[in-house]
């Protein structure tokens, strides 16, 4: 009897330390995050596999189509107290609106002012400026001399004959026009000494030039340098000699399809010009000059000076 006497123990034990369990709400928000991912994503998707006519009546489908389209009183729907003169379907205060508003301009007035007539104050001279006209025309030459600077630039890279001969040409631009000089080098001469008749570097580069040189209006000037040094022939000065490739230069562009009505002078200056102040007895102060001339604008008919 004694041991059934016994008390019986019941024993919690409960754990601790860790991190209890917090439920399941932070599955819930994932689940959103996720889908509205997935429904962003297969946005994207839908906007760039659909064409414009598929976009567009999406957007008329959704578009609100039940809104009143009555504008009466105060111009919006159910805001106004008072209907307009034009009736409960009508726009309400539209009537005042057009009243109120400018006439439109009719076709006569738009042809009036579009139509380049003299204004009183103008006396019968064109509503554009003849300045206008003028620098507009400057500019498209402008533009002209420096396309066929390029043309030329990149055509002494790309043929090969004219690639090893670059550094016998200078290309710039002057007051007069784009300026293209046919320069010798130290032992590569445009012309043998003494002689008047171009070498074939420089019936290469001529030819070259002139290809260029065809595509423009613009005259050309040819002029031919020389050094400083004395010429070998008796009572043939430097002046005679570069006179004579001057004009021999001139006879090779002619001949390439330059016409007579292009070649605006062909002069020799000797070495009154030198290319090299400092050594005028350089190589490089003998050479042929060819400037296309930067021709002044076409005035308008009947512009008066």
């Amino acid at each position: 009897m004694a041991a059934t006497d016994q008390p019986i123990i019941i024993k919690k034990v409960v754990k601790g330390g860790g991190h209890g369990h917090h439920g399941g709400a932070w599955k819930v928000a994932y689940a959103d995050f996720v889908t509205a991912m997935m429904a962003f994503f297969l946005l994207m998707w839908l906007i760039n596999t659909t064409t414009p006519e598929q976009k567009r009546g999406i957007a008329d489908y959704f578009a609100p189509a039940s809104v009143s389209p009555s504008n009466s009183g105060s111009g919006a729907p159910l805001a106004g107290t008072s209907p307009g003169d034009d009736g409960v379907q009508g726009s309400g205060d539209s009537s005042m609106r057009e009243r109120l508003a400018p006439t439109a301009p009719q076709e006569n007035d738009r042809n009036e002012q579009q139509s380049p007539e003299a204004s009183p104050e103008s006396d019968g001279e064109p509503a554009v400026s003849t300045d206008a006209i003028m620098e507009a025309q400057q500019r498209r030459a402008e533009a002209q001399l420096y396309s066929a600077e390029m043309s030329l630039r990149q055509a002494m890279q790309e043929m090969p004959e004219l690639a090893e001969l670059s550094n016998h040409v200078i290309i710039d631009q002057t007051p007069e026009g784009l300026r293209i000089q046919l320069v010798d080098q130290e032992g590569r001469p445009m012309f043998n000494p003494g002689s008047v008749e171009p070498n074939e570097r420089a019936v290469t580069l001529l030819r070259a030039v002139s290809r260029i040189a065809e595509r423009l209006p613009n005259r050309l000037a040819i002029a031919g340098h020389t050094d400083s040094g004395p010429t070998s022939a008796a009572g043939y000065s430097n002046w005679d000699l570069s006179s004579d490739r001057a004009n021999a230069a001139r006879a090779v562009l002619q001949s390439e399809g330059i016409t007579d009505d292009r070649i605006y002078e062909v002069r020799g200056k000797a070495g009154s010009e030198p290319l090299y102040p400092d050594d005028p007895y350089m190589p490089g102060n003998r050479r042929i000059s060819i400037t296309l001339l930067r021709e002044a604008p076409v005035l308008p008919i009947g512009h008066r000076l």
